[in-house]
């Protein structure tokens, strides 16, 4: 899971924002969420999934989810609980309600799983022909892991390819940038793997976006020009 944290709401007010949260119950439950969208929206519905229920001692709603299903099902009921509190003012004001997460894990009895929540709170998840998702601005990094990812890709095959799909992402839009967040889940540890924060001094990643770009270069220079 890899998210940036630039939010802009013009050329001249860019700010930046954490769009991703995490789940953590020992030994039962690990849950990665990444949000895009309109960010009040996004962080209002963070902000209930972490709440406990007012006057009870229950853990909070993602630690009750029987299942990764239900667990997205409490995403999506949380997005029209907001939609419902916040939507037709949004609209009076000329805002569309805009927002959008892809929650994935593992619950404890069942294989990890992956989902994609949309603004309506209604959601879909990965399959054999679509094994990974994008929200927020996704065109320009896309080609990379639709022609690299598959479901035998390993953690580090991942992580590779999300991180040069994300620099593709950074050099084409400005509303994209570091700092980056990385998150790695491993089957049955019920735990984040890795949680890092990629800066734009990241050697790692700084290799990455400078290779890329000399391979590429390379590798277009190589390929015959036209006859016509």
């Amino acid at each position: 899971m890899l998210s940036d944290s630039r939010t802009n709401a013009g050329v001249d007010d860019i700010n930046t924002f954490r769009k991703m949260a995490t789940f953590q119950q020992a030994d039962d439950r690990v849950l990665v969420l990444m949000s895009a969208g309109n960010l009040a929206i996004t962080q209002a519905v963070v902000h209930l999934l972490h709440e406990t229920p007012e006057g009870t001692d229950q853990p909070t709603r993602l630690f009750q989810a029987s299942d990764m299903f239900n667990a997205a099902r409490v995403v999506g009921d949380a997005l029209r609980e907001i939609h419902q509190r916040d939507g037709e003012s949004l609209r009076d004001q000329g805002h569309e309600f805009n927002a959008n997460f892809i929650l994935g894990g593992q619950i404890k009895g069942e294989e990890p799983r992956l989902f994609q929540v949309y603004s309506a709170g209604n959601f879909i998840e990965s399959s054999l022909d679509t094994p990974y998702f994008q929200i927020g601005e996704s065109k320009y990094g896309k080609p990379i892991i639709d022609r690299v990812i598959s479901r035998s890709s390993s953690l580090a095959q991942a992580a590779k390819c999300a991180l040069v799909s994300m620099d593709s992402t950074i050099r084409s839009n400005l509303s994209v940038g570091p700092p980056l967040d990385l998150a790695m889940i491993r089957r049955d540890e019920y735990k984040l793997a890795t949680h890092i924060s990629i800066n734009s001094d990241n050697e790692y990643f700084n290799m990455i976006r400078t290779r890329w770009g000399f391979a590429l270069q390379e590798v277009f220079s190589e390929l015959p020009n036209p006859n016509w």
